[in-house]
């Protein structure tokens, strides 16, 4: 009797330690997930709290209600809320799609809701001694050379008739890559390899992501800026011209395009997806006639191989990737207006000039990232465009005509260095 009783309440003790053991493998992962989601919330997107150094409390008190507030409007002009800040973090938890979330920085009541359109961010002024500025006769200087290219741009769009709206990529608005910054009423075509790493990089900021996250952060700065800018429609983007200033940054396109040849080609991450493009096109041109003398022994095309495949792509009208496409066509500047025109080459005068018109002068500086690799652009020029024949640059010109007409740019430069034609030599295209 006693043996059975034992063997009962063991049953009892075993069935309860498995309840308890099922029951905690079963809690665990819950636990860590809401672990690592609430870990996510505060450090993994970079939604760190900018701590802006406050007055004493005693000096706050012996002021008047009306005082502090004109203080702080001064310190922090576009700002209704308290002087500790936290940026905005869209995480699109609730219900309404427009509403998003800020951190408001207490211990009870952590998040808020906001409106999503509005991009509200808090972020850190600039001390007034670090601002860089232009002087009143460089402005001007600026501003009379921004209504020049303005006037060139639109002269030429009725020249070549690209304002007229049509079915062909030339001919039809593409906002696709426009990022539209509500907050601080400022939009931007993202032209890549034209200065498009500094200003992702200061777009980002604008939406909220810390400075000294997007410097250590591995993820890549035009997913972040996605997740901060919805991709908008031409009726939308309209909308919000109506009260910002639009821009777009023009490069040379031949140096673009060797830009974009290195970054994407010669430096290509293993396994991506232009590393595998890359091994692509040296199995598919390296054995080419007109090709073998100016092939190499590299695992990446060559710069002529590069461009008769990109010539190729042209004349079957495939698809373009969007670091090697037209910038005429990307941004389609006939067809949307631009309020300013930046170019590479005067970028030091004209981000300055872009960054004093839209008041942010105290909220992001105009630093160079992604410089080049060491090696001068005119050096780089005449290495690689002396690897190309005559036909194959006029092929590679007719593509980006409209980019050398439209901004003021000259091929002349680059044909002085072009190799000879030779009978036999394929250029991808026809004049």
């Amino acid at each position: 009797m006693k043996l059975s009783k034992s063997l009962a309440n063991c049953r009892a003790i075993r069935r309860y330690l498995l309840i308890f053991t099922a029951v905690s493998l079963l809690l665990l992962p819950l636990s860590l997930a809401y672990l690592v989601w609430n870990e996510q919330l505060q450090k993994i997107r970079g939604f760190e709290a900018f701590n802006v150094q406050q007055p004493p409390q005693q000096q706050q008190q012996q002021l008047h209600p009306q005082q502090q507030h004109l203080q702080q409007q001064q310190l922090h002009p576009q700002s209704q809320y308290p002087v500790v800040r936290y940026p905005v973090l869209l995480l699109n938890k609730n219900k309404n799609k427009d509403l998003t979330v800020v951190a408001t920085g207490k211990t009870k009541n952590k998040w808020r809701y906001v409106d999503k359109d509005s991009n509200q961010t808090f972020l850190p002024l600039i001390p007034e001694y670090a601002v860089q500025t232009l002087t009143p006769q460089e402005m001007l200087q600026v501003e009379q050379r921004m209504d020049q290219r303005r006037e060139r741009l639109r002269d030429k769009c009725s020249a070549a008739g690209l304002d007229v709206v049509g079915h062909d990529p030339w001919h039809t608005p593409n906002t696709w890559e426009f990022l539209v910054n509500k907050k601080y009423h400022i939009i931007w075509c993202n032209v890549f390899k034209a200065a498009s790493s500094s200003w992702m990089f200061n777009f980002n900021v604008l939406a909220g992501y810390s400075p000294s996250y997007l410097r250590k952060t591995k993820k890549i700065l035009l997913n972040l800026a996605r997740e901060r800018y919805p991709r908008v429609t031409l009726d939308e983007l309209r909308e919000a011209q109506n009260y910002s200033l639009t821009f777009i940054i023009a490069r040379n396109p031949f140096e673009r395009l060797l830009s974009a040849y290195r970054d994407k080609m010669v430096f290509a991450l293993p396994y991506s997806f232009h590393d595998k493009l890359g091994r692509n096109i040296v199995r598919n041109y390296r054995k080419k006639p007109s090709l073998i003398s100016r092939a190499g022994n590299t695992k990446f095309p060559s710069f002529p191989e590069f461009v008769n495949w990109l010539l190729d792509q042209v004349k079957r009208g495939n698809f373009i990737d969007m670091h090697f496409v037209s910038a005429v066509s990307f941004c389609t500047p006939c067809l949307i207006r631009f309020d300013m025109i930046l170019k590479f080459e005067s970028m030091a005068e004209d981000q300055l000039y872009l960054i004093e018109k839209t008041g942010l002068k105290r909220v992001i500086a105009p630093v160079w990232r992604n410089m080049g690799k060491g090696r001068k652009t005119h050096e780089l020029q005449q290495q690689f465009y002396a690897q190309l024949t005559r036909k194959e640059m006029l092929a590679l010109y007719h593509y980006y005509k409209y980019d050398f007409e439209l901004f003021d740019y000259d091929i002349q430069e680059y044909l002085q260095v072009a190799l000879p034609d030779e009978a036999d030599s394929p250029a991808g295209t026809n004049n």
